[in-house]
Parts: C-alpha cells; sequence; structure tokens
C-alpha cells in the first residue's frame, strides 16, 4: 500500500532491462526412444463396430457403436428386459447378443437398476377436503 514500494516496482531499471535482452534460451527436447512392439502401434487397428439393436426405438439413439460398447437407449433396454424376465434376459445370453464381457454385464446388472413406479392403493391415498380435484381432459 506504501507509495513508495508502489514506485519502486513500477519503475523500469533500463540496466536490467539491457541484460534481460541479451539473455537467449535454447531448449532441446530429450531424443525420443522407440519402443519395439513389432509395429502394432504404429498402424492403428480401426475399431470394430456393430449395429444397434433399437427396434422401435432407432429413431432415439445412435446406429452404430464400438463392439463391447452399448449405447444409453440399449443398456436402459437390457437392464428393463433383465428385470422383467430374468430367467430369459441372463447375464449370458445379454453378453452374448451385445457383443458384451460376461464380468461387465454382471457389473451393470448388479450396479445399475431401472426406476420402477408405484402406485399407492386408493384406500392408503390421503384426500386434501379443501380442494376439488381437477378433471384432466
Amino acid at each position: 500500500d506504501s507509495p513508495d514500494i508502489k514506485e519502486e516496482v513500477l519503475r523500469k531499471d533500463d540496466r536490467f532491462l539491457t541484460l534481460l535482452k541479451d539473455v537467449y534460451v535454447q531448449s532441446r527436447d530429450p531424443p525420443v526412444q522407440v519402443k519395439d512392439g513389432g509395429g502394432e502401434h504404429l498402424m492403428r487397428k480401426q475399431e470394430e463396430k456393430r449395429l444397434t439393436k433399437l427396434g422401435h426405438l432407432e429413431a432415439l439413439d445412435v446406429k452404430k457403436v464400438p463392439k463391447g460398447k452399448i449405447s444409453i437407449v440399449e443398456a436402459l433396454t437390457l437392464l428393463n428386459n433383465h428385470k422383467l424376465q430374468p430367467q430369459i434376459w441372463t447375464a449370458e445370453k445379454i453378453a452374448a447378443e451385445y457383443s458384451l464381457e460376461l464380468k461387465e454385464v454382471n457389473s451393470l446388472l448388479e450396479f445399475f437398476i431401472p426406476f420402477t413406479v408405484q402406485e399407492f392403493p386408493k384406500e392408503t391415498k390421503k384426500a386434501i377436503k379443501s380442494h376439488k380435484p381437477k378433471q384432466l381432459t
């Protein structure tokens, strides 16, 4: 906050400026070490893709995904299928159907569960007596 310090900081020192102009920095990268991998790193193999299995939801999602991956709509579909018919849509069948690894399908089925909508019976609902229910048209 002192004006003397501010002035000292903002003042240009010609001697330092000329010394700075004489500085020359030369940078060199270390030599690159090439690993002998038989050329597999030089030419990248093109990823195999598969067509998605979406049925009537085809317009909602991507058309092709890499093998070993699934789209969002496919994930929701297979989770719902497994939830509704677990004896038919087993982890093994899902892995074969969607070109996935069994370990990943087991993790998917264990940790991701689709939401369920539950309706309560009418006798347990509390009615609001002060308002008339609205009719939906």
